[in-house]
């Protein structure tokens, strides 16, 4: 069983993550999840969070308030494909858990010191800011990680939110950098992957199918954030980015891609929040993390089918 500690701003297709993530407790102890300013603010995440834990039925989970914006520039949301609240789409009851009194970096840091080495998973669905200042405050704590299995980035897809950046990334460059310059073994999948696992209506229909109210919340929430992208790509299906953490922990042979160096840009305008990945190995720098670059998509949905079946 895999320990896990959660960075994540809700987010519709982190909404079905995080449903993921709570089917499979043979797979995962989630130690904590930690809200992060990104989607939506802060405050909105925090909310978020809560709205998924009620709706599976979880309510021995720490929530912590992550770092509110990003380390050195103003902070960039996504209301324009996520709504106001940052998970519009479901009708959700007003929430009752609140966030712990503890900031989020104050519990990384608490909780990985507590833990044997190379013990613990990050699950790094969002910004990495609030990462990025732990192991800068407390740099023993990197031994204490397993791997950061991150969604973030772009190669073959450039990005998303600017012509060269992924938006996880954009939101906190300098965070983003001092992550992959951390020396932590990273899996990193892309939009070079989430853009091949397309939400067609016979796949949300499916999750619907399985008779669960979350399957249909899946379905609801996704339905709303696809209509962003159905225009702006025109394709069969919106990209789905969150599920993909769970889904590598849970079935790694889905993946195919192969260690290189990677780095952010920080210092262009036009092209802040790139990531440089030497796919193609033309430097010596270090292979600082695994890309993915491809995913086999029919039997990656057959496993998120099933596992929201799992649910209420």
């Amino acid at each position: 069983m895999r320990e896990l500690i959660c960075i994540t701003d809700p987010g519709q297709e982190q909404a079905v993550a995080l449903m993921t993530i709570f089917a499979s407790p043979d797979d995962f102890r989630v130690l904590g999840i930690i809200a992060s300013a990104g989607n939506t603010t802060l405050d909105n995440t925090v909310e978020n969070v809560f709205k998924v834990l009620e709706l599976v039925g979880v309510d021995d989970v720490p929530v912590y308030k992550g770092v509110p914006r990003p380390l050195l520039r103003p902070l960039v949301t996504a209301a324009h494909v996520h709504g106001e609240t940052g998970l519009d789409g479901y009708d959700f009851p007003p929430v009752r858990g609140r966030a712990e009194e503890e900031s989020g970096v104050a519990a990384l840091i608490r909780l990985l010191r507590a833990a044997e080495p190379r013990s613990v998973t990050i699950a790094q669905f969002s910004s990495m800011t609030t990462l990025a200042v732990a192991l800068t405050e407390a740099p023993d704590i990197a031994d204490r990680i397993a791997e950061i299995v991150m969604m973030a980035g772009a190669y073959f897809e450039v990005g998303n939110i600017t012509p060269a950046a992924e938006f996880n990334i954009y939101v906190d460059p300098h965070a983003a950098a001092i992550v992959l310059g951390s020396g932590v073994p990273i899996v990193m999948l892309p939009l070079d992957v989430t853009h091949q696992l397309r939400n067609t209506r016979a796949r949300l229909d499916a999750f619907s199918a399985t008779g669960t109210e979350c399957g249909r919340a899946a379905d609801a929430l996704l339905t709303f954030s696809e209509t962003f992208d159905l225009a702006k790509y025109g394709w069969d299906g919106a990209p789905l980015h969150g599920p993909v953490v769970p889904l590598y922990l849970l079935r790694p042979e889905l993946f195919h891609g192969r260690l290189i160096n990677a780095r952010v840009e920080t210092g262009s305008e036009l092209t802040m929040g790139m990531l440089v990945a030497d796919y193609w190995q033309i430097t010596d720098l270090p292979r600082n993390l695994f890309y993915a670059r491809d995913v086999d998509a029919d039997p990656f949905y057959a496993e998120l089918t099933a596992r929201l079946a799992r649910l209420r």
